[in-house]
């Protein structure tokens, strides 16, 4: 095997990506290997996690946080190259499996009507101690005034993945999780979702960074995620594009 060659083939760069970019993202990993012949190996996880890692210095050689504040706070710490780029903004919904009974609303006045009744036990959201969705479903739940009447009730999820397990399986009667995961097609056939109102939360702003000593793979794979093809990708899964020049 020549030696080009088989330089290639290591050079399979660590992406750590938030979990709500986990279909999107295989997409998009999809197209570019088949365009390019390189491969990435994606993780996906919390951001806040993921931010512990890289801050303690994981192998990660990109990292697509779900909250800006991660990557700025990495850059000041010196881990990454520079501030990164936004590369798209979240949505969140509610959902109810089948069966739930659980009507969904966009201003959750069915969430409210079930809890009243005694007919909500469990409920499903990311950790908001470290996943964004998490923390933007508690802002929402308390802007609603329903943060108070779930304690007790609270399933938390490591990520906003495992959130949206807990509510698709059923092991929850709702849950709020992203928009991204439940337009894909194993998530949505699982029950019914609604599209939760922006100003319920703070802005889910995205941004990704690649990380100090990342090499020509990622850096690859980085310009490629700001291009036409992965954009319609990321679109497709409900995220918000950034206007004009990524920055």
């Amino acid at each position: 095997m020549p030696a080009g060659t088989a330089l290639a083939q290591r050079d399979i760069p660590a992406i750590a990506a938030a979990s709500d970019l986990q279909f999107a993202l295989e997409d998009i990993a999809a197209r570019f290997r088949a365009e390019s012949q390189n491969e990435v190996r994606l993780s996906f996880g919390s951001s806040g996690n993921y931010f512990r890692q890289i801050g303690q210095g994981a192998p990660f050689q990109l990292f697509l946080s779900a909250d800006e504040d991660f990557v700025f706070r990495l850059h000041q710490a010196g881990k990454t190259e520079d501030r990164g780029v936004l590369y798209a903004t979240g949505r969140i919904v509610l959902f109810a499996p089948q069966g739930s009974p659980l009507q969904v609303d966009a201003q959750m006045a069915g969430l409210k009507v079930a809890i009243a009744g005694s007919r909500i036990s469990r409920f499903a959201i990311a950790n908001p101690e470290h996943a964004p969705y998490g923390r933007a479903a508690e802002q929402a739940l308390r802007k609603l005034g329903m943060w108070e009447a779930l304690q007790g009730k609270l399933v938390l999820g490591e990520n906003v993945s495992q959130a949206a397990q807990f509510a698709g399986s059923g092991s929850a009667q709702g849950g709020i999780f992203a928009y991204s995961l439940a337009l894909s097609p194993s998530v949505s056939k699982l029950g019914s979702y609604v599209l939760l109102p922006e100003d319920l939360h703070q802005p889910l702003r995205q941004r990704m960074v690649l990380v100090k000593g990342a090499g020509e793979t990622a850096r690859a794979f980085y310009v490629y995620l700001q291009q036409p093809a992965a954009r319609k990708i990321f679109a497709r899964y409900g995220f918000v594009l950034p206007t004009g020049a990524m920055k």
